[in-house]
């Protein structure tokens, strides 16, 4: 009996999903436990992998939106009767029928696409961080993973290669060059074993062969009298996936809601203390709470204080929550996800940091569910780490309040005549003026100011 091939459901809350990508194509062979599609719905992505080995027919094509435990696929046995018709086809839409290969290369795995200068390379979450950490440019990657996909052992080679920095390539090896610039190459006559590469370990770019084909030799590294580089040239990216969701939902955001923003300055002194004692303190257990899981812990209080805040705008009702859900906002390079830290409000600072590091953790490796992001009475955002002071956070509808962390900062405050140095934070809140109107807004900002100046009521 064939293997089917089902859309996964990822949470109680998942409605649909998009087989995005097909990582086999169809009528090709997969390994048990490799990579078969890559899923996606409104707020997560993720790998499916093959629960079984042997020939991958595809019952929908890529970009194929179903709902979940849906049959997208087959996967058959080796020497298992694949029949003209699949099973369900009729349910399903038609995925393009698969192309007669030669049998010395049916399992061979498939080949990496073409990728234009400039296109972003397809990599696992985990392939992108340690690249990040080691100062390897993706493009110059040689990928292994299925359909060009770079993975964290890719990494490692192209680091250990670069570290090497082999004086000159082996004899006959092809050239490194981008594919633009090998079609530039091409349309000029150049021959590139006799160009220089100036591009990420010594890869030849589209200016080398142009230059080339000028009769110019290209500097080695860059001065700064060069002549000036050619102009390049647009690069067209598709709004598809995670990022097209997250433009369709701050743009409805901002359409559908009432959005003010006010800012107000917090006396942090007393709130840096007790986090370096607390860092001090759990030191053996590995936890360092943040200056956002703090500022959560706050929050969560506040918003007993101010149920109005802790609410969902329905319309032509408002449901006041009896639970404090606290999601906190994690930029990846695909753009921004909102896991849920639930119970905050009966959570010590050391669950809290706990939680918030698994979640963000599970975020970055793009293992979360959705359920871990749903359930949200309020949303906590954070760029202080990039040195920004205000911004205006966007709601997350239907919650009514979503607050901005900035960066920590020195400041002064006066004690009659005499300047007095001290550390300070501005917090950004953004709420529903048709939840709440300014006054109410400001006072449970001013609560939350005043649990961070007095961060001892934050463990009782």
């Amino acid at each position: 009996m064939p293997t089917e091939i089902y859309m996964m459901k990822l949470g109680m809350t998942m409605t649909e999903g998009t087989v995005a990508e097909w990582h086999i194509p169809d009528g090709g062979e997969v390994k048990l436990g490799e990579d078969l599609y890559r899923l996606e719905t409104e707020k997560v992505e993720m790998e499916v992998e093959a629960e079984a080995a042997g020939i991958v027919r595809h019952l929908v094509p890529a970009e194929a939106t179903v709902d979940p435990g849906a049959v997208v696929g087959w996967i058959y046995a080796a020497g298992e009767e694949i029949p003209d018709v699949l099973p369900g086809a009729g349910d399903a839409p038609a995925a393009a029928p698969a192309e007669a290969e030669p049998a010395a290369t049916a399992a061979a795995a498939p080949a990496a696409p073409a990728r234009a200068e400039g296109e972003r390379v397809p990599a696992s979450p985990a392939a992108r961080r340690l690249a990040k950490e080691l100062g390897v440019d993706l493009s110059t990657v040689t990928a292994t993973g299925p359909r060009g996909r770079v993975t964290e052992d890719d990494v490692r080679t192209a680091h250990e290669a670069a570290a090497a920095a082999p004086a000159a390539a082996p004899a006959g090896a092809p050239a490194p060059a981008s594919p633009l610039a090998r079609k530039r190459a091409e349309a000029l006559g150049v021959d590139l074993s006799t160009v220089t590469g100036t591009g990420p370990g010594g890869r030849i770019t589209k200016e080398d062969v142009e230059a080339a084909a000028a009769g110019g030799a290209p500097a080695a590294a860059p001065a700064a009298a060069a002549a000036p580089a050619a102009a390049r040239e647009d690069e067209v990216m598709a709004v598809r996936g995670m990022r097209k969701v997250i433009a369709e939902r701050m743009y409805a955001s901002l359409q559908e809601t009432a959005q003010l923003t006010m800012d107000m300055d917090v006396a942090m002194d007393d709130c840096v203390k007790l986090r370096s004692q607390l860092i001090e303190e759990w030191a053996g257990d590995s936890v360092r709470p943040s200056y956002t899981d703090i500022v959560m812990k706050a929050a969560a209080k506040a918003l007993l204080d101010h149920p109005r805040m802790n609410a969902q705008f329905l319309g032509t009702e408002m449901n006041l929550r009896g639970e404090v859900h606290v999601g906190m906002a994690v930029a990846l390079d695909e753009g921004l996800v909102v896991p849920v830290v639930r119970h905050v409000d009966q959570l010590g600072l050391k669950e809290i940091a706990l939680e918030s590091s698994r979640l963000a953790g599970l975020a970055r490796e793009g293992k979360l569910g959705l359920d871990d992001m749903a359930g949200g009475t309020f949303t906590v955002s954070t760029l202080g780490m990039f040195g920004v002071d205000s911004f205006t956070p966007i709601l997350n509808p239907p919650e009514v309040g979503i607050l901005g962390v900035n960066r920590l900062r020195d400041d002064v405050r006066w004690e009659g005549e005499r300047p007095v140095r001290q550390k300070a934070m501005t917090l950004s809140l953004t709420w529903d003026h048709r939840a709440l109107d300014g006054a109410p807004a400001a006072q449970f900002l001013a609560s939350v100011r005043d649990y961070l100046e007095a961060p001892f009521r934050l463990l009782v």
